[in-house]
């Protein structure tokens, strides 16, 4: 600091002494700020143009899966999560490739597709989505005890009913008419779209009570 005290020439001595010292901080500082300040804008300006070149890509993708192209879409959508792996088009990535597979008759596949998505999803919202058809897959193959782990480690959020719905197709896999009437039921409750096929579960499920 500068004595404002000191006489005019004895202020230029003592700033000359302090520029001495401090002068090369000085400028080390400045150029290590406009480094960070420069530095940020690049990575910012090569995140934007990542996530722009994600999005063409799985922009592509989708009009491959529209036209049926299913060969190319596993390709593209294999290229998208090995290029973009910590990004939300991966895991949308994942998601088509599962039900691609699916449409193959690969059902392994599928499962690995579904297990990635749910692992890397960074959206709650997408690991539910990933789990709900893992946890349906399973089921499907036979793997009840693997399903219904899945289905009491998934949170209850948006897809409540879905959950819901699900538990009950356990619970009737697992002869336990009665849960299953109670999560069938739970959904009905739940769900504001098409609830017929739940319905028809709830009907069939007195019948075959009625029978026994």
């Amino acid at each position: 600091m500068v004595d404002v005290n000191l006489s005019e020439e004895e202020q230029v001595e003592a700033l000359k002494k302090w520029w001495r010292e401090n002068g090369k901080s000085v400028i080390g500082g400045a150029v290590i700020g406009l480094g960070i300040v420069f530095g940020w804008r690049a990575w910012v300006d090569h995140n934007q143009g990542v996530a722009e070149q994600a999005s063409y890509q799985f922009e592509q993708l989708n009009k491959t899966l529209a036209v049926g192209a299913n060969e190319s879409a596993v390709k593209q959508a294999e290229q998208i999560i090995a290029d973009y792996a910590d990004s939300t088009y991966a895991v949308f990535a994942a998601l088509n490739l599962a039900k691609v597979k699916l449409e193959q008759d690969d059902k392994a596949g599928a499962r690995v597709e579904l297990k990635w998505a749910l692992e890397h999803s960074p959206d709650p919202g997408l690991k539910q989505i990933a789990g709900l058809r893992l946890a349906r897959l399973m089921l499907d193959d036979g793997d009840i005890d693997g399903a219904a782990t899945l289905v009491a480690q998934t949170p209850l959020n948006s897809f409540k009913g879905e959950l819901a719905e699900l538990r009950g197709d356990i619970a009737l896999a697992k002869g336990d008419k009665a849960a299953a009437r109670s999560a069938y039921q739970e959904a009905l409750d739940s769900l504001d779209g098409n609830t017929a096929i739940i319905k028809m579960k709830l009907d069939d499920l007195a019948v075959a009570t009625n029978n026994s």
